[in-house]
């Protein structure tokens, strides 16, 4: 059956091992049915650490900073390619800063919302905007008398209450667009769940979590880490229930979109893209979050494609989300624009051809400390750290000291163990065919160094949300 129409879902700050490939898993039932059915990318990596690092790649199939040495869109994006062969588009951004207009994500979709601003309007409505931890402790707080108000008025309750991360509204505009549209369309959905400060519903935690965790003790959790108190044993365990919670929330919403696709006769039709931008660290490397790192809790990301003309399977070779434009312009039947550098992967989703892929380089910028704020966003705020991913092998290196890390991940998932001095034959072998190709990425960096924008303001609007997500 032939596809005419694609959706791309990508979830922010989604780690690979935080995905079943099951359907019968409790936190994630609707992606383990599309991986039970679709083509499971074992080893997908995001090309930078956090968003404005990555999504050049997955939107515009382009690294960051080589195009102007900025972190905006870059090369032309899939919706500009895709709108120009007559493709109805939309972009649904559930308010991530890093995703707006000021950047040039807009370009070329018909229907592009962030949510980032124009529905706050009065100065508390304007702060709770801003500071999504006190809106979600009075969403919480009121959720059981609106559930109640629901029940009473006969209403469904298929959906949760506190909505701090907007995934209510993209959810809506995405189901009105695929009611809308005609064949074809590609829809974009990018949810804000999973990011901090994670506040699941009361609902979808208790689907993923066999304790009771109370307000008081959600509370405690995310006092601790904002404080900069040191996370026990205790926290960290209710921190990782909690990001299980929004993800099995994230999951749900999913489900509902999969449900509109259905109601509509689109389903069949329909190629469905299922990434994390990047991962989440839970002090595998000493911190939380996505600080400026290049590990694998960071990189490592899950990716399924499920279309109607392919089978189920498991893919092992590393890919890197810059195949997900051309892949779906392959899909699509639309030739993807020669400054793209991904490669369509969409003959290996049908079974026409083994999958060829060469290293996965990805990037980040870190400051004097890991933990600086504002997080550096251009290579001159820092020492730019370059990596080049295979199969087995991930390579670190950080281009201003020469400082270099060597990982074997077959034997050290975790990459615990540096065997960058090790006298190994394979080690070297990885060493001489990885570090040329951090370091002429690197030297494309470099070059673009001079044409980046020394000036890095952004909208008041736009500021304010960055500030909410602990990025100012």
């Amino acid at each position: 059956m032939a596809v005419t129409n694609a959706v791309l879902i990508t979830v922010d700050s989604l780690r690979a091992d935080a995905v079943s490939p099951r359907s019968d898993s409790e936190k994630t039932p609707v992606i383990g049915e599309l991986a039970e059915r679709g083509t499971v990318f074992t080893n997908a990596f995001a090309h930078g650490n956090w968003t404005p690092f990555s999504f050049p790649s997955i939107l515009s199939s382009s690294p960051v900073f080589v195009e102007s040495g900025s972190i905006g869109a870059g090369a032309r994006t899939i919706a500009e390619a895709l709108r120009s062969e007559g493709v109805a588009t939309a972009g649904f951004n559930a308010a991530n800063g890093f995703l707006t207009e000021h950047w040039g994500y807009d370009r070329g979709f018909d229907e592009f919302e962030t949510f980032v601003t124009g529905s706050e309007t009065s100065p508390y409505s304007k702060y709770l905007a801003a500071h999504p931890t006190v809106q979600a402790w009075l969403q919480l707080g009121a959720s059981p008398f609106y559930r109640i108000a629901r029940r009473l008025r006969g209403e469904a309750d298929d959906e949760q209450i506190t909505d701090t991360s907007r995934l209510l509204d993209v959810e809506r505009r995405a189901k009105a667009f695929i009611r809308d549209a005609d064949s074809p369309f590609f829809l974009w959905v990018h949810y804000m769940d999973v990011h901090t400060p994670y506040f699941p519903a009361p609902r979808h935690l208790r689907e993923v979590s066999p304790r009771r965790l109370s307000t008081l003790r959600m509370l405690r959790a995310h006092a601790r880490t904002g404080l900069g108190l040191a996370v026990d044993d205790r926290t960290l365990s209710d921190l990782k229930a909690l990001y299980d919670g929004t993800i099995r929330q994230v999951d749900a919403s999913i489900g509902r979109l999969r449900a509109a696709l259905a109601d509509t006769g689109a389903a069949d039709d329909t190629l469905l893209v299922v990434a994390g931008d990047h991962g989440e660290e839970f002090l595998e490397h000493g911190h939380l979050a996505h600080y400026p790192k290049l590990y694998e809790e960071l990189i490592h990301v899950p990716m399924i494609v499920d279309s109607p003309e392919g089978g189920a399977q498991a893919l092992r070779e590393n890919v890197g989300l810059e195949s997900i434009p051309p892949t779906i312009c392959d899909a699509l039947g639309v030739e993807p624009p020669d400054a793209w550098e991904g490669a369509s992967v969409y003959p290996a989703v049908r079974g026409e051809t083994d999958l060829e892929t060469d290293p996965t380089v990805s990037v980040t910028v870190q400051g004097e400390q890991t933990t600086q704020q504002p997080i550096p966003r251009r290579p001159a705020d820092g020492d730019v750290l370059v990596s080049a991913r295979t199969e087995r092998w991930t390579y670190i290196k950080n281009t201003a000291t020469g400082d270099r890390e060597l990982y074997d991940r077959r034997a050290d998932p975790g990459e615990q163990r540096d065997l960058v001095d090790r006298s190994d034959r394979e080690a070297d072998e990885a060493r001489v065919a990885l570090d040329p190709i951090v370091d002429a990425h690197a030297e494309r960096i470099e070059r673009e160094r001079a044409n980046a924008d020394a000036d890095d303001s952004v909208p008041d609007d736009v500021s304010d949300r960055l500030t909410a997500l602990g990025y100012q």
